[in-house]
């Protein structure tokens, strides 16, 4: 990227049956963001036009054909079709659905290629098509909390089948990289969920999946030097506060990890998909079809998706350029263990405060 021109970001419209384009429209009001970024929409200057004329707002842009034509000061919109579609705000349609999936298609590539520097989704119902990736982690941000998950949306029924080692140790792995590199925080303390309570036996309360996986993938990142701690039960690691200690969170399933936060956290919660070559963020609400069209929605969420991707491009290219040409180290570094200590799981199995 020339360093003389603003980040481009890449926003894609969402369903065009829902709030994506108020959002879009109310963000880009402030002129503080325009002086922020470059904004590219990609969508549909037709569904835009509309979308503006029933929310009866004033927000000006810009129509391009590529990203080369987006001017630095204004709201881009990038035609990604220019089919005749039927707006039927609140309703869900293969139409809204299909506009999507040409938009975010449309910008992937763009991103994928340096056009533009970093994608942010508004709300749309697509498959979570990143959830396909195993290379692939999605972070859910909210507030000093943040969550990852080792399965997606599974059936219950269907997780403890999926939890593997491996898969604890990779998850882990990545999560920790992207605290590092993405969020730059310098050593991150990992919990790890236990996926079943802990049963009465004190000496031996977890069940096999604790036993056989979770522990030992644990034992393995400790060798590999990541500050994994853990089994924590979620009922207590969330009840009593002890999330608090920790930089990041890794659940075993969605419900575990995703249903206290959105209890706990009181800001608006956005996701981070890391593992990839490029920057994607989007929000973690819905397309809103009861509100769409009512000029009532908040757009908190998507703006502070569109701060993240900016920071995280800010910090990768902070965090790479050094690593491109380490110094060799002159000393041996002496093994800490107080950390360990300090977040062990004691007998019982529970988090327990600090003295």
């Amino acid at each position: 990227m020339e360093q003389d021109r603003k980040i481009r970001v890449a926003i894609t419209h969402g369903d065009t049956n829902g709030v994506g384009y108020e959002l879009i429209f109310k963000i880009f009001e402030d002129p503080a963001m325009l002086e922020l970024c470059t904004p590219i929409i990609y969508g549909s200057p037709k569904v835009a036009s509309y979308h503006r004329k029933a929310l009866n707002r004033e927000t000006p842009f810009s129509i391009i054909a590529s990203v080369e034509e987006a001017k630095p000061d204004r709201l881009n919109l990038l035609t990604t079709f220019d089919d005749e579609i039927k707006v039927e705000l609140g309703q869900p349609s293969d139409e809204a659905t299909e506009a999507a999936r040409k938009a975010l298609k449309r910008a992937m590539v763009d991103v994928q290629q340096g056009k533009a520097d970093v994608l942010v989704m508004a709300p749309d119902t697509l498959p979570d098509f990143l959830s396909r990736e195993p290379e692939v982690l999605r972070i859910r941000i909210a507030d000093e909390l943040r969550v990852a998950l080792v399965t997606n949306v599974l059936a219950i029924k269907d997780v403890p089948e999926a939890i593997t080692k491996q898969k604890v140790v990779d998850k882990t792995q990545i999560l920790h990289t992207a605290l590092r590199r993405d969020l730059r925080i310098s050593n991150p303390r990992i919990a790890v969920l236990a996926l079943n309570p802990p049963a009465d036996n004190e000496e031996d309360p977890w069940g096999d999946e604790e036993k056989e996986v979770i522990i030992p993938a644990i034992d393995e990142l400790e060798q590999k030097g990541i500050q994994a701690f853990g089994p924590y039960a979620a009922e207590t690691f969330f009840g009593q506060g002890s999330y608090q200690k920790f930089d990041g969170i890794l659940a075993m399933y969605y419900d575990q990890g995703m249903t206290p936060m959105k209890a706990i956290a009181q800001g608006d919660a956005v996701s981070l998909a890391t593992g990839m070559p490029f920057v994607c963020t989007s929000t973690e609400t819905g397309v809103g079809y009861d509100i769409a069209g009512k000029n009532v929605a908040d757009e908190s969420a998507l703006r502070h998706a569109i701060y993240l991707a900016i920071d995280v491009f800010r910090n990768r290219q902070n965090y790479d350029e050094p690593m491109g040409n380490p110094l060799p180290k002159l000393y041996k570094e002496k093994r800490d263990d107080s950390e360990k200590v300090r977040f062990a799981v004691p007998k019982s199995k529970e988090p327990q405060k600090d003295e």
